[in-house]
């Protein structure tokens, strides 16, 4: 399953509906402070990397498109899809 899918389904099984992958959850409001930590942490253990201090920033876990993008960086690779 691809990276963007992957938050995806994490995204629909907390929230309960599907969320366009551009779309601004926090600007929907449908993330809290506390489930913005539970999101990190689920990067963190999905996908096997570490969010640094100065990456905790609302760019990088805004919207789908930008987790997957984020992790993809992490993980040295373009984003193109690919799996870990």
């Amino acid at each position: 399953m691809e990276i963007k899918q992957r938050i995806g389904r994490y995204l629909t099984d907390r929230i309960g509906s599907d969320v366009a992958d551009h779309k601004d959850i926090f600007k929907l409001g449908l993330v809290d402070s506390l489930f913005a930590m539970q999101l990190v942490l689920f990067i963190e253990q999905e996908f096997q990397i570490a969010v640094e201090g100065e990456e905790l920033d609302l760019d990088n876990f805004c919207s789908i498109d930008a987790m997957s993008a984020f992790v993809h960086r992490k993980l040295g690779r373009e984003d193109r899809g690919s799996t870990p």
